[in-house]
């Protein structure tokens, strides 16, 4: 049996950078961590000449090309065009819903790209994973997402990662041990807001009209503000520079937010949050703030509707758990 655990991802500056209409033209910035939330991915032989896939359903199915699921099955179709006929159990586990805001779908895709290939023997590295992950999701099922989710995924950990227009891609991660990842970390109040969304939905109307495309190259500038602070540990400012991300972030699409997610973030604002911003592509999921540790209780007691989640920084991306028996 394979077993690989892949983390989701909060995304601090950034986002809708690392779409192809914007770094086509101008460089695209995203700062992101991996969290103590995973996509569990099992896989063993089936005892029948078939695939039996297990997420929210179970595919039985002859060959890859009959199965539902758009992601697994263009990965599987991939397989079986380098290793010949497939007969797998494939299972799938969740710590946390889909459509949060948290990457899941991306996880997924590394998950089992990477687990397939440990299954047949092969060593492959956390960029050749990314890469591919992105074709499958980007090119060959459609989706009209950004690249940092599968890149998150596959590397783990505190990084500062660039979009280039010929499509390469540049992780450099923040030092485990720099003196800002922890003081970041202390600060991260994340609230359950409830819902999910489909972000591929909310990614269709994120067209190159010149309003969108000012407010993401300000978005981009603004994450290379967000690295030059977390570098000299001045959370305030990291803060700060989150609050205005997601006051440039909320004009790009109607569909972001919505009343009752803009009432919550002015109460954590007013009791005292440096900044913050709904995670994901929008209306739905957790909304994130950056909170000095005396006005956390105010923040609670402000959103007390909402449940608080903790979650904590990872820095391996997707590995393989465990090989054989």
């Amino acid at each position: 049996m394979i077993l690989t655990r892949t983390p989701f991802r909060v995304s601090f500056v950034g986002g809708s950078t690392d779409l192809p209409f914007f770094y086509k033209k101008c460089p695209g910035a995203v700062i992101s961590t991996t969290i103590d939330r995973y996509m569990y991915i099992f896989i063993h032989d089936f005892f029948e000449e078939k695939i039996q896939l297990k997420y929210s359903r179970v595919e039985i199915v002859d060959s890859a090309n009959q199965l539902e699921h758009p992601i697994a099955r263009n990965v599987l179709e991939r397989m079986f065009t380098i290793y010949g006929k497939l007969n797998l159990d494939i299972n799938s586990i969740s710590d946390v819903p889909k459509g949060t805001g948290l990457g899941s779908s991306s996880a997924y895709t590394v998950g089992l790209l990477n687990a397939l290939y440990a299954y047949y023997g092969k060593l492959v590295s956390k960029e050749a994973l990314a890469e591919e992950a992105c074709d499958i999701e980007i090119n060959k099922v459609g989706s009209p997402i950004g690249k940092q989710d599968q890149y998150a995924a596959a590397f783990g950990g505190l990084n500062f990662i660039e979009f280039f227009y010929d499509e390469t891609v540049k992780v450099t991660p923040f030092d485990w041990n720099c003196k800002g990842r922890r003081p970041l970390e202390e600060v991260m109040m994340f609230f359950y807001v409830g819902g999910s969304r489909d972000a591929n939905s909310i990614l269709k109307t994120f067209k190159a009209e010149d309003v969108k495309f000012n407010n993401l190259l300000e978005l981009a500038g603004l994450a290379y503000q967000f690295r030059n602070a977390l570098m000299m540990a001045d959370i305030e400012s990291c803060g700060r520079i989150l609050h205005e991300s997601w006051m440039k972030k909320r004009e790009v699409s109607n569909l972001i937010t919505n009343s009752r997610i803009d009432n919550y973030y002015n109460l954590a604002i007013k009791a005292g949050a440096y900044g913050g911003k709904l995670l994901g592509a929008g209306s739905g999921g957790f909304l994130l703030f950056l909170v000095p540790l005396d006005k956390q209780d105010a923040v609670r007691k402000a959103l007390s509707e909402l449940r608080e989640v903790k979650f904590l920084m990872e820095r391996y991306g997707s590995t393989v758990m465990r090989f054989g028996f």
